[in-house]
């Protein structure tokens, strides 16, 4: 069975588990909220609606509130020296859709629990269990690569200046001497 719904300015096909990203609705993370804008019900005897169907609902559960990714609005007018860059973010809602409703039924599903974290017993010297058992070898320390590019261009200006002295500059020649005509 699927429902196409409409919320939020735009229309979506759902069928129950499927997790959207709608435009935010009201709603506590970990609610069931009721999509009462239903344009039509499929399944074995589809039902179209004008422009909704009557009495169908569909109950999604909140998942949670976010804002979605950056939208950058630049607008540039050429040569009038008018620029304008402005910059927003949409406010998404998450929602699992739990069941499509017909009939003016009310959800029966409620929201589903969350899972229990699993704390791991603590010993007397501070330490979990899984860390006692499990001993971790000690790890290396890194190499220094950096340092091993400066002791080489100490070795070579110390070589260079070993190796030959300095050359003398060149001694200046003196000027050719003009032709007088």
């Amino acid at each position: 069975m699927f429902a196409v719904i409409k919320t939020g300015g735009r229309q979506y096909r759902v069928v129950p588990d499927d997790v959207l990203e709608i435009t935010k609705i009201a709603g506590d993370v970990g609610t069931i909220v009721q999509l009462g804008d239903v344009m039509v019900v499929g399944g074995d005897t589809p039902m179209l609606g004008l422009p909704f169907v009557k009495g169908a609902s569909v109950a999604a559960e909140v998942l949670d509130h976010k804002r979605g990714p950056k939208v950058i609005s630049f607008k540039k007018r050429r040569r009038k020296n008018s620029k304008r860059k402005r910059g927003y973010r949409d406010e998404i809602t998450l929602i699992r859709v739990t069941e499509i409703l017909t009939d003016g039924k009310a959800p029966s599903i409620g929201p589903r629990p969350k899972k229990a974290k699993v704390e791991k017993p603590v010993d007397a010297d501070g330490e979990t269990d899984a860390n006692s058992s499990k001993k971790l070898p000690a790890k290396k320390p890194a190499a220094k690569k950096a340092a091993a590019p400066k002791a080489k261009a100490a070795t070579k200006a110390a070589a260079k200046s070993e190796k030959a002295p300095a050359k003398k500059a060149a001694a200046k020649k003196p000027a050719a001497k003009k032709a007088d005509k």
